[in-house]
């Protein structure tokens, strides 16, 4: 029976997560997401910078002087400003779509025998980061900042055996079970690790 559901369990993993070359008897437990409040800061800034932009036009257009030294702007001139500033709203706007794109690219996903951490920078800069679960020696969750404690956001870190390495997924909500699970099944690989070393 358990080898029935361990089965669906992953197919259905591997129809959810094509990407992720499931091995036959894995399947996905937990897709962690960085949190929306960081789209909402992404969004907050394109709406500040088009507004400064917004009023920068209104003051060119109206041609208010500052202590009299600012020269009047012509038509003409006052014409290629504005293409020049609905240009910059262009990419500004683009540059939100962008960033909302690298964000939301940044996810991890626990299966029943790997943590697998896909991290986008850029553009052009990404990653994939692979642990196997028995080689976890920790598993907690940290919020450094005030604004962290505010908005409830942290950093999921992951320490590993031997080379000492730190995994960080960061800008994740707080989480109510999932470090639990997490320690869960590093203790359940380790415990069978343990066993397949003793029959041998």
């Amino acid at each position: 029976m358990k080898e029935e559901l361990a089965q669906v369990k992953h197919a259905r993993s591997a129809k959810d997560y094509p990407e992720l070359n499931l091995e036959a008897d894995e399947h996905v437990v937990l897709h962690l997401k960085r949190s929306r409040i960081g789209i909402i800061a992404i969004w907050s800034m394109v709406a500040l910078c088009i507004i400064v932009l917004s009023l920068a036009l209104i003051l060119i257009a109206n041609n208010i002087k500052v202590d009299q030294t600012l020269l009047t702007i012509n038509e003409t001139s006052l014409h290629y400003l504005r293409i020049a500033i609905f240009a910059l709203y262009t990419v500004i706007f683009a540059g939100g779509i962008i960033g909302q794109s690298i964000y939301n690219a940044n996810e991890m996903f626990i299966t029943n025998q790997r943590a697998i951490q896909k991290s986008r920078s850029s553009l052009f800069a990404n990653s994939t980061n692979i642990i196997e679960l028995r080689r976890i020696e920790d598993v907690s969750f940290r919020q450094q900042t005030l604004v962290e404690h505010l908005v409830q956001i942290g950093t999921l870190r992951m320490s590993t055996v031997g080379d000492e390495t730190t995994y960080t997924f960061k800008y994740l909500d707080t989480p109510h079970d999932e470090v639990k699970i997490i320690s869960h099944l590093v203790y359940e690989n380790k415990k069978h690790r343990k066993r397949e070393s003793e029959d041998y």
